[in-house]
């Protein structure tokens, strides 16, 4: 599942202004959790760079070890055998966010869906698997994180802008104020080297333009149920409580965390407009940035 947002960043750079800027930057990019990642570094010295990108490869490599569907994972692992002993306290972080996001979003942002996306994609018993959903039955301890028999999770609703999240966490420790981050989710710290705000252009899977974002201290997450479709011909973003489809072709969300935006970027597509105002009301750092 490749959940790829459609932003075109008019400044894709990542960069610390400072008298002893380099004139070109220096680039890192490869891929995380299904999608490519791309950052550049503009500061420093090509080895403090290079020691950098080491470390963002590491934080990037915890993520897909925590949550990735690709390879053996703490989640794929949690998914087969139902539970979880002693789960490290970052992936304990992200399902106490998501309680946050599922409570905000009355339910539509739920990770247990997996069971159901499978059954859509593979013409498998949907209504059996509509039967597996529901986020309150997945329990969560320092100890033990524990499934009910036959349920999955996914997070690829929110993985993406939690490991931009990260990012963004190491770079402010390694001295960088100013950048961009692009790991499927946009995370823009400080300015552009010219001192305006980072820009990103928020465009339909068509490649119709539909609003721009300034983007200063701020993520940025856009979703499209038509950017992949699964089944016969059925969009990627899954209802958890009913057969109905989306409501909206694309969702724009900015927040001050990536992984917050991408989780609601996700669910205001299942949304009508009142119960998304509703959410917002409840999460005032929380901006709407466009809804087609």
């Amino acid at each position: 599942m490749n959940r790829r947002r459609f932003l075109a960043i008019s400044a894709a750079a990542l960069a610390a202004s400072s008298a002893t800027a380099l004139a070109e930057p220096t680039i890192w990019s490869g891929y995380a959790l299904g999608a490519e990642v791309k950052i550049s570094l503009v500061g420093g010295t090509p080895e403090q760079a290079l020691r950098t990108f080491g470390k963002m490869e590491a934080v990037l490599n915890g993520v897909e070890e925590h949550f990735s569907l690709y390879r053996d994972s703490a989640l794929t692992r949690l998914n087969r055998i139902g539970r979880l002993t002693h789960p490290p306290t970052a992936m304990i972080s992200l399902f106490q966010l998501v309680d946050h996001i599922h409570a905000a979003t009355e339910g539509l942002f739920d990770p247990t869906i997996l069971p159901l996306w499978l059954a859509i994609a593979g013409s498998g018993d949907v209504k059996h698997a509509q039967q597996l959903v529901g986020w309150h039955r997945v329990h969560v301890s320092e100890d033990e994180i524990a499934l009910e028999p036959g349920m999955q999770l996914t997070f690829n609703g929110i993985a993406q802008g939690h490991a931009a999240d990260l990012v963004a966490l190491l770079l402010a420790e390694e001295g960088y104020r100013d950048v961009m981050i692009d790991t499927g989710e946009i995370s823009a710290r400080g300015l552009r080297p010219d001192g305006k705000c980072w820009r990103a252009d928020i465009m339909l899977p068509s490649g119709r333009l539909v609003g721009r974002a300034e983007l200063s201290d701020m993520a940025l997450a856009v979703s499209s149920p038509e950017g992949t479709r699964i089944g016969p011909g059925a969009p990627h973003i899954v209802n958890p409580r009913e057969q109905l489809p989306p409501v909206w072709k694309l969702a724009a969300v900015s927040a001050s965390s990536a992984a917050v935006a991408d989780g609601l970027s996700t669910a205001f597509c299942l949304m009508d407009r009142s119960a998304i105002d509703r959410t917002l009301a409840v999460l005032p750092e929380v901006h709407l940035q466009a809804i087609i």
